[in-house]
């Protein structure tokens, strides 16, 4: 192993010990340093970090080869502390265009077709992994990688709750679960565990094989089910996505204060805390660009100029 392979092994376990995750870092950086070895180069330098950004060719997406020189940057950074001839990217060296999907609002009637998709997975067990997967996104507005970590003892029979531990920002909170919920989770426990006995895995929800789900197929077979439900694009930056059941549930929640008449700023907070958010600021986002919320804070507006939105 070359001092450079071990000098990423090193900035890996110092920034997890620091509190990030890092999950694509390690195989890019590993990835970098073939490289650098393969040049005869012992170095970091800005203009090596910036072929091997980009690699993929010019093709590829902007932002896909900012992020490949991001990674590098923050490794060149722990390195010149070591070696002072090392050589840190420049932060604005490639421009980071901003590209921000418009979130897709699924409908009660898109929800549906999603999960009739799912049931007509195979085997049984994928079919109710999914379709319960896709309605526990749609009601809590959980991250997927955080129902892909969920393990059966996360899940608070007594106190209908979910416990999301160690998330994004090193957060972890409870997730307070409707009755329904927690019958239709209690379903899928007793399917799986009925259909795969044997499974050794601590994961709450598993593969037809008994293992926990990887992203990337989840991702994939997500994708499927909204061909199979003949979800099209609403336009370029529009795109059915499974990280959208998170846009969808914090707006039918606000959509539902407003109804109720309810003081919706004072409640951000709380949708802030149970998306798992740092501050509110972030949850802003979620709920931009939405005529019906839009209306009905104008409306509430004109009603009462001296009310918040």
């Amino acid at each position: 192993m070359s001092d450079l392979h071990e000098a990423v092994e090193d900035y890996i376990t110092v920034r997890r010990a620091l509190g990030s995750k890092l999950e694509k870092h390690p195989r890019l950086l590993e990835n970098f340093v073939d490289y650098l070895d393969a040049a005869g180069a012992t170095t970091v330098t800005t203009e090596l970090a910036l072929a091997w950004a980009w690699l993929p060719g010019k093709d590829a997406h902007p932002t896909y080869v900012s992020n490949r020189l991001c990674a590098v940057r923050g490794f060149a950074r722990h390195l010149q502390a070591f070696d002072p001839a090392t050589e840190v990217p420049p932060a604005r060296l490639l421009a980071r265009p901003k590209c921000r999907a418009t979130p897709y609002l699924y409908s009660d009637a898109e929800m549906a077709a999603l999960m009739s998709a799912a049931r007509s997975l195979t085997p049984t067990l994928r079919a109710a992994t999914y379709e319960t997967l896709i309605a526990l996104l749609m009601v809590t507005g959980a991250r997927v990688g955080e129902l892909i970590r969920l393990d059966r003892d996360h899940v608070d029979w007594d106190e209908s709750a979910l416990v999301i531990w160690d998330s994004k920002f090193a957060k972890s909170r409870e997730l307070a679960l409707h009755p329904s919920t927690v019958d239709a989770l209690r379903r899928y426990a007793d399917l799986r565990d009925r259909t795969c006995p044997s499974s050794r895995t601590a994961s709450f929800f598993v593969s037809a094989a008994g293992t926990r789900l990887v992203y990337r197929t989840v991702q994939q077979t997500f994708s499927r089910l909204v061909r199979d439900a003949g979800l099209r694009p609403r336009s370029d930056r529009c795109r059915p996505r499974i990280h959208d059941a998170r846009h969808s549930f914090a707006v039918r929640t606000v959509l539902g204060w407003y109804r109720d008449g309810v003081d919706v700023q004072a409640r951000l907070p709380w949708l802030s805390t149970y998306l798992g958010h740092r501050k509110p600021a972030c949850t802003y986002w979620y709920l931009s660009a939405v005529p019906e919320l839009l209306a009905l804070a104008a409306a509430r507006r004109e009603r009462n100029p001296a009310a918040r939105p």
